[in-house]
């Protein structure tokens, strides 16, 4: 039985198997709750207009939508949805499009539950959630010129400080642990770099702290505490 306090989760694959496997695996997780599971991009769209869920996990290559335009369209429908892409697609065509159109994470379908199940939690809190194959793939990408436009407002030193602890995939809760501040105050730091590096969300900010050299790939593998 779900609780108030239960992550209200979708998923949207056209393969039954998967469907059924996620379903599975997510009723025996107490705090996650499956609301809906779409067979195709169409549908997708219309159970997340509808439902509203908090997670919504998407496949790339599904018919009569594609994922790509499934997230453009729900994004643009309700910029706050979280969505978590879970594929088994690594080409660049469709990895760097789903992250710029606002996916929070992308995730292969050879992830291990634990490691999807983390993924869930951190989209659902706002936090950037990528399989360490695609993060290193971004990092290529982002080692090339061209990236995102430069801030005409310089960050201050407090929220560059963010801003890395960002790259290394840290909550609201662990940066304010971190920085012996409130959530709140974190919360107001995170608005003002996306806001001033021109981006929609924290993954697109992570990177922009590894092509700038803040962080690098061996902060985004280190073990959360």
């Amino acid at each position: 039985m779900s609780t108030k306090h239960s992550i209200r989760i979708m998923i949207a694959d056209d393969h039954p198997v998967v469907r059924e496997g996620m379903a599975a695996m997510l009723s025996n997780i107490p705090d996650l709750e499956l609301v809906g599971a779409a067979e195709d991009g169409v549908e997708a769209v219309a159970m997340a207009r509808t439902l509203r869920p908090d997670v919504i996990l998407l496949d790339l290559v599904m018919p009569r939508k594609g994922g790509l335009e499934a997230i453009h369209d729900i994004k643009e429908e309700n910029p706050d949805a979280k969505i978590l892409v879970v594929t088994s697609f690594t080409e660049d065509d469709k990895v760097f499009p789903a992250i710029k159109s606002g996916a929070l994470g992308y995730l292969l379908k050879d992830a291990p539950p634990e490691q999807l199940l983390q993924a869930i939690r951190d989209v659902y809190q706002g936090e950037s959630s990528l399989h360490p194959t695609i993060a290193r793939k971004l990092i290529q990408e982002i080692s090339q010129p061209s990236p995102l436009p430069p801030t005409e407002t310089p960050l201050t030193e407090r929220e560059i400080a963010v801003l890395r602890l960002i790259a290394r995939g840290l909550t609201d809760q662990d940066i304010a642990h971190n920085l012996s501040i409130t959530i709140r105050t974190v919360r107001f730091h995170v608005s003002n770099i996306l806001s001033k590096l021109h981006v929609a969300n924290r993954t697109q900010a992570a990177l922009y702290a590894l092509q700038e050299g803040l962080s690098d790939l061996e902060d985004l593998d280190e073990p959360r505490h």
